[in-house]
């Protein structure tokens, strides 16, 4: 299974050339975001506002951390259930949005999103909270901070360990091949 270091943001060419299953070492930015989070980011769009954040390239990570240890940019950051923000991840991902990373199956909805935008959805590994947040050097809200856990927060990451679950072109990790009879 390849393995690809790929920087934020990502680009046409980075999404094109990942396949189901490989492996992504991103480092860069990424934006946090949990449900509430993306029911704002959706009002602030039907308001004809902006973001806090430019869509184009950007990857984000449905997390809600736990607080700073003192010293530590984050604390516990392990991807949440991805289904819950299925209803909000077409809509950005046509804004030019290029990854989500969280955990669990993508509806047919965001799998077509993601054939028609290009983008891929990357798996971080659950349970694995206080590993991940190793790769996490930065860490600030930028929007929501009301939220408190499921603010928006633009995090800098390295080496950020990932698998690719569903690529652009309709490859699923999660897929059960067809046996013959």
């Amino acid at each position: 299974m390849p393995t690809h270091a790929l920087t934020t943001p990502l680009t046409q060419a980075d999404i094109e050339k990942l396949r189901a299953g490989d492996v992504v070492l991103l480092s860069g930015i990424i934006y946090s975001g949990r449900d509430a989070a993306h029911k704002k980011l959706m009002d602030l769009l039907d308001a004809g506002q902006p973001l806090p954040f430019d869509p184009q390239g950007a990857a984000i990570y449905y997390v809600g951390p736990s607080p700073a240890p003192p010293g530590l940019p984050i604390g516990s950051a392990g991807p949440t259930t991805s289904y819950r923000m299925d209803a909000y991840a077409p809509r950005l991902m046509a804004l030019g949005l290029k990854a989500t990373i969280g955990k669990g199956k993508r509806s047919a909805a965001v799998k077509q999103a993601m054939r028609e935008n290009r983008a891929v959805y990357f798996g971080a590994t659950g349970g694995a909270g206080a590993l991940l947040s190793k790769c996490i050097t930065a860490s600030r809200v930028i929007a929501f901070e009301e939220l408190g856990p499921e603010a928006v927060r633009e995090m800098t990451v390295k080496d950020f360990p990932l698998l690719v679950i569903n690529d652009a072109f309709g490859g699923e990790l999660y897929a059960t091949p067809k046996l013959d009879d």
